[in-house]
């Protein structure tokens, strides 16, 4: 999943996110950041993370976000 995919449904991505980073603070995020490395730097922040491990953990989450889309919905 791209950066741009995100920002284009981001409530749903940002509780997505909140599931996976529970310190987001949802209220500075009310709108999509308008780069990533806007959102790693307050994980980094938020979940005692260096900015390289938020960086990483970030790029992990939108890998696993898109293998789930890739996954047919039950029933499918």
């Amino acid at each position: 999943m791209n950066w741009s995919e995100v920002t284009c449904n981001w409530p749903a991505a940002l509780a997505r996110l909140q599931v996976r980073f529970p310190h987001i603070d949802r209220t500075e995020f009310s709108e999509p950041p308008t780069d990533r490395r806007h959102l790693a730097r307050h994980l980094a922040e938020r979940h005692d993370l260096t900015q390289f491990e938020a960086d990483e953990e970030l790029r992990d989450w939108l890998y696993v976000e898109a293998l789930a889309r890739q996954v047919p919905a039950q029933g499918d």
